[in-house]
């Protein structure tokens, strides 16, 4: 999501789990079924499906639909799901980037304006925000692979660029064109990461407050929300002490 552990707070906070479970399963499912039609159904021959499937068995995906996604994709009877980017501006100036897979633009365009407008938001044009951000890979880790000079000595060996760890977890960042290289050597060293992508890390990182973050984390769940969005980046950071305001 936002590059950042604390973003996972927002994403698995209280509630909704069961609700978002489908949901996720849905959007993860997409992803593979898009990854597979774009290259060979096989994850040992396709980097991207094999990040697909690897991120599905994170989120404790069945093998079944996991297979069934692959299928599809196989079979030809997938949609045909393109690719778009939204950028725009969320309440207190953060920066936000939305990526979507949408068998339907006018849908998916009219769906993201209005969760903007409607959450204190403004959606710009396209390159609007993004020159503020770092197209990068991301490979993650659970806190409980090791400490953080076991993991950033794996990613050094492992050729990765930088290491940003907490308590719950481990984000591994790399040059694009070496994500699934790095991905392979860290396996060795830490076992299968949680998750492997290509991600926007943000250059500078926005401290925000309760109020901001309150109508801030509504703008991102009503995105989240949407079955066409897949991920949503920003470049702000919220505190443990405003997590816990916000309750």
């Amino acid at each position: 999501m936002a590059g950042h552990s604390k973003f996972k707070n927002i994403m698995h906070r209280k509630g909704a789990q069961d609700k978002k479970r489908s949901a996720m399963f849905s959007k993860l499912s997409r992803e593979i079924t898009v990854a597979a039609k774009m290259g060979m159904p096989d994850p040992d021959m396709n980097p991207r499906l094999r990040a697909a499937v690897n991120a599905a068995k994170a989120q404790s995906m069945p093998k079944d639909n996991i297979q069934r996604a692959i299928d599809k994709a196989s079979k030809g009877d997938a949609e045909n799901y393109e690719e778009v980017r939204y950028e725009g501006y969320g309440p207190g100036g953060v920066a936000l980037i939305v990526e979507a897979l949408t068998d339907n633009r006018n849908r998916t365009a009219t769906n993201v304006r209005t969760a903007f407008s409607k959450n204190g938001g403004n959606l710009g044009a396209s390159g609007a925000v993004s020159h503020g951000f770092e197209r990068l890979g991301l490979i993650e880790y659970p806190g409980s692979v090791g400490d953080e000079d076991k993991v950033l000595e794996a990613a050094i060996e492992a050729g990765a660029q930088d290491v940003e760890s907490d308590e719950d977890s481990h984000s591994v960042w790399t040059a694009v064109e070496d994500l699934h290289e790095v991905a392979r050597e860290l396996e060795k060293a830490l076992g299968e990461a949680e998750g492997v992508k290509l991600a926007w890390k943000p250059n500078i990182k926005v401290d925000v407050d309760a109020d901001t973050a309150s109508t801030l984390l509504k703008l991102v769940d009503t995105l989240d929300d949407d079955d066409d969005v897949q991920t949503v980046w920003g470049n702000y950071e919220i505190s443990d002490e405003v997590m816990e305001q916000l309750g």
